[in-house]
């Protein structure tokens, strides 16, 4: 399937998408971050430390991102650690990730932040196979022994426009390489249709067009908020990024 293109907002989950809550009373619970192509966790640390602050309980995922079916295992092993219910987060390719690892028992709530939010056989590749018309491109350079990277020389622009330059040029000189065969990776059960779903759409992202957000957000009837950000938004804006997957486990 091609990028979705509809800018309607999305609707709060209704009745037929059963969560987990929490009354105020209660146990925060936790929360597990799930990173997204050519990064690693360590871009998570402000959402982190916001949530801990906050008494949640976080971990975060360090994904090999080698195959889809490798990172869901991984992320499932973490999910098993955790103790009680589990909001589960994921950004850009995180979100395929936590599309197909959120049907562990645990996890009661889906967050996307800028992120893919794919149906059943969909893939990252599927999905960006067919751009809205005058949409930015990723600056992919082409594959090296079936891995990818993004052109560092334009990594600022696509990926993190309002960091720091510093910040950002840092990203760039430390990209994971990114498995061919994970972006090719493909879902099979869509967690998304039985749990309840939140989505971060970055306006200013210039990796997965607005556009494709909102129209991934209203297809998996995600309650959705937008805000003026880059695709690394959850770098950029921890604490914006906090407070949606605070709603998201509270319910």
């Amino acid at each position: 399937m091609a990028f979705l293109q509809c800018s309607a907002r999305a609707a709060i989950p209704g009745p037929d998408k059963p969560g987990g809550t929490m009354s105020d009373s209660a146990p925060r619970g936790s929360v597990v971050l799930v990173h997204g192509g050519f990064v690693d966790g360590s871009g998570w640390q402000g959402v982190y430390e916001a949530l801990k602050g906050d008494g949640y309980t976080v971990a975060v995922v360090q994904n090999p991102t080698l195959s889809l079916d490798g990172d869901v295992a991984v992320t499932r092993q973490v999910i098993d650690a955790q103790p009680g219910p589990v909001t589960l987060v994921g950004h850009s390719y995180g979100g395929v990730v936590i599309t197909e690892a959120g049907n562990h028992e645990k996890v009661t709530a889906l967050a996307y932040i800028a992120a893919f939010a794919p149906d059943k056989g969909e893939s990252v590749n599927s999905l960006i196979a067919d751009p809205p018309p005058g949409a930015a491109v990723p600056p992919i350079l082409p594959p090296n022994e079936g891995f990818l990277l993004l052109d560092r020389d334009k990594f600022a622009d696509s990926f993190a426009g309002d960091l720091r330059p510093a910040q950002a040029e840092f990203m760039a000189d430390s990209q994971l390489p990114w498995g061919v065969d994970a972006a090719g990776g493909a879902v099979s059960t869509p967690a998304w249709r039985t749990k309840p779903a939140w989505y971060l759409v970055a306006t200013d992202d210039r990796m997965i067009p607005p556009p494709a957000q909102r129209a991934m957000a209203e297809r998996i009837g995600a309650q959705t908020v937008e805000v003026a950000a880059s695709h690394a938004v959850y770098v950029s804006q921890p604490a914006t990024v906090a407070n949606l997957i605070k709603q998201a486990a509270t319910g």
